[in-house]
């Protein structure tokens, strides 16, 4: 999956109406994934790792907790390619969603919940780009 694909599936499934946490874009893209091939899976979990990994910066994450800086950063993939593609321009974007709890939790699982449908197994995922917080070591070098 390259990343247009990646985007379009995540414009494709975002509700029209309020989704706390983005619970209902993860239960779509997973429902959308476990129709198959692993392949997508799989290449939707790079992707989101990739996406992840980008916002994994100091800029970003000062002053939050490993989980909050997660979840944030994941709301920020959740809103969109836009939003994306603007906050990693302009950080003070990432502020409003950190400092309001805006989280979206949901979207981590998608890969291994739709992974999980289509084996019947438990992923031991394993991607390029680590998504969890700090792991972006050029993203907290002090200039």
């Amino acid at each position: 999956m390259n990343e247009n694909a990646f985007w379009q599936l995540i414009g494709d499934f975002t509700p029209s109406t309020p989704d706390p946490d983005a619970q209902q874009l993860a239960a779509a893209l997973t429902s959308r994934l476990s129709a198959g091939p692993l392949a997508t899976v799989i290449g939707f979990a790079e992707q989101l790792s990739w996406a992840l990994y980008r916002l994994d910066r100091k800029e970003y994450g000062r002053d939050l907790s490993g989980d909050s800086f997660l979840y944030t950063r994941a709301a920020i993939v959740a809103a969109g390619r836009e939003t994306y593609e603007a906050t990693l321009r302009d950080p003070q974007l990432f502020a409003p969603y950190a400092r309001d709890f805006i989280w979206a939790e949901s979207l981590l699982y998608v890969p291994d919940e739709a992974y999980g449908r289509i084996t019947g197994e438990e992923w031991d995922r394993s991607t390029r780009y680590s998504y969890e917080s700090y792991s972006n070591a050029a993203g907290w070098i002090d200039e």
